[in-house]
């Protein structure tokens, strides 16, 4: 019989030498999975760095998609197959991460996401048009790879039509009512001179190094890949799109009349809450929520009629019910603020001023809040003219990791008389600081962390944190009047909307028509945003829930701080 110290020896012993074997293990798990990504996706490898295929695209034929799931299927059993109470915490984290990652790969291909390569407002051939921001462009040999991808653009292109048909094929299609106008984001970039496309922005500014015989070199070759194969290319995709996808869309909208929809739709309920929750108790979260929200809404009403009585013959703000009477009831505020033009700017270059003012006023509240701040600065630009009719009220880009180029908070400033101005404070925290840009920026600077970790955009806590970054907005001090708190209600009030209407019309089939008069009733949304919004759910199931979902996990774990 042995002692209990020697035991307790014996045992310690066996953990030490096993816990470095099972880390080395995992370690190595992390860096070929890390490898085979970048080597697979170059346009992701060059957004986090790593400029080895920045002459390349990646393929999504349907045999490399094949090969990519089997591989992450041996990734996911030897992950499975390691000790996990052999490691660290943090190792604990990295592999809970991991396996969360190759799970969705695996059941996105299995499940055909693939087949599905836009929503009505995204998509790959968007996604590529700003390949001349996100991509280094200051050498020759940076031009020249630039040229590589897009001279590899048209091999994509007819990949996704397979990928395409095949959906078509097997119904795993986007609703109609959803793509009305889609076309136009393709038809843009045929264009008949080469510099009026998208992609002849950089052979427009080519930098002082270049010489001349470069230049005139690099500047007509762009002309012919242009004109030979990038517009070639958008034209044959929108002949298809118009021809032969439009057609075949689905009268339906649940994503649980797609093929397996029912499963689909639950996988990306979990996958963008990244909690185990049905469809059902999402449903019922947002509705507890809606409730709540309501009474914090006529709390912000009351305020808003005590500020015109107060203001009465003096100079004051606009009122969003001008000489008429005070709104009774928060619907009738609702009404209000959407009909006044105080609240509304016909002018889009004043409607991107007025975000820029308000974006460098959080700039300045950050010190108080926060003790670490991005090194990496952000700009506000207006969305592309290409995408903006289209498009959700703003939106944040990312920097090219490694590079030169900032973040940038997108305001869409398309039809700027339908966008209103209260809601801009809310709407600039959650882009800017210390939304998006702040949280993103952080995390891309976490150097201890393993690079998958870094770079992984967990939606729940990205979108999440937006939200957060919306109500922080409270403690800043930037709701300086009763206007810009209702709107930041309002706010809160849409992301409830979105766990309400999304599981209601991919699960418990509501229609198109009654989640716009849902989401109408309760939020200042201009009505053409709202039917842009739904329309966004619709051909993105789950992604809106990781919004209200994330924003109160973290207000718990605040709490609980």
């Amino acid at each position: 019989m042995i002692g209990r110290p020697l035991a307790v020896f014996l045992l310690t012993l066996v953990a030490c030498t096993r816990m470095p074997d099972t880390s080395a293990r995992l370690s190595d798990l992390i860096a070929r999975e890390w490898a085979q990504r970048l080597a697979e996706d170059p346009l992701f490898a060059t957004s986090v760095g790593d400029h080895a295929g920045d002459d390349r695209l990646p393929s999504v034929a349907v045999a490399d998609l094949e090969r990519r799931a089997t591989s992450d299927r041996g990734l996911l059993d030897q992950l499975l197959a390691l000790d996990v109470e052999a490691l660290s915490l943090d190792e604990r984290i990295s592999a809970a991460l991991l396996e969360r990652q190759l799970r969705d790969r695996i059941a996105s291909f299995e499940l055909g996401a693939w087949q599905l390569p836009f929503t009505s407002e995204s998509g790959f051939h968007i996604d590529f048009a700003q390949l001349p921001r996100s991509v280094p462009l200051s050498t020759t040999t940076d031009h020249d790879r630039y040229l590589a991808r897009l001279r590899a653009w048209p091999k994509l292109v007819e990949q996704q039509i397979a990928n395409l048909r095949s959906g078509v094929a097997r119904g795993m299609v986007q609703p109609r009512i959803v793509l009305q106008g889609f076309e136009e984001t393709m038809s843009i970039h045929d264009v008949e001179r080469a510099e009026d496309s998208v992609f002849w922005a950089p052979f427009a500014r080519l930098p002082e190094g270049i010489s001349e015989a470069d230049r005139r070199r690099l500047e007509e070759e762009a002309k012919h890949v242009i004109l030979e194969q990038v517009a070639p290319a958008y034209r044959a995709l929108h002949r298809f799109f118009v021809d032969t996808y439009l057609p075949a869309a689905r009268a339906s909208i649940a994503a649980s009349d797609l093929p397996g929809g029912a499963e689909y739709y639950a996988q990306r309920v979990r996958w963008y809450t990244t909690l185990d929750l049905t469809p059902d108790q999402v449903h019922d979260i947002g509705l507890a929520e809606v409730a709540r929200i309501e009474t914090e809404m006529e709390r912000a009403r009351l305020a808003i009629v005590a500020a015109e009585a107060a203001a009465d013959g003096a100079a004051a703000p606009p009122t969003p019910t001008g000489d008429g009477p005070a709104p009774h009831t928060v619907r009738e505020l609702i009404e209000s603020l959407r009909t006044d033009r105080r609240f509304y700017t016909a002018d889009p270059d004043d409607l991107l001023r007025r975000a820029a003012w308000i974006a460098k006023r959080a700039d300045g509240k950050l010190p108080r809040l926060f003790g670490t701040l991005p090194r990496v600065p952000y700009t506000v630009e207006p969305v592309p003219a290409h995408m903006a009719p289209k498009y959700t009220s703003a939106r944040y880009v990312p920097p090219p990791f490694g590079g030169v180029e900032p973040g940038i908070y997108w305001v869409n400033i398309y039809k700027p008389e339908t966008r209103p101005l209260f809601n801009l404070v809310a709407l600039t925290l959650h882009e800017s600081v210390p939304g998006h840009h702040l949280q993103g920026s952080l995390a891309n600077e976490l150097e201890n962390l393993p690079p998958f970790r870094r770079f992984d955009y967990i939606d729940a806590y990205g979108e999440g944190w937006g939200l957060y970054a919306e109500w922080l907005g409270i403690e800043m001090g930037m709701y300086d009047d009763p206007w810009s708190d209702f709107g930041r209600l309002g706010y809160e009030m849409w992301r409830a909307c979105r766990l309400v209407v999304d599981t209601g019309m991919h699960a418990k089939g509501w229609t198109r028509e009654r989640a716009i008069e849902y989401m109408a009733a309760r939020t200042s949304l201009p009505l053409l945003e709202v039917q842009t919004e739904i329309d966004r759910y619709i051909s993105w199931p789950g992604q809106a829930l990781a919004y209200k979902m994330g924003e109160i996990e973290l207000r718990r774990q605040r709490r609980r701080a």
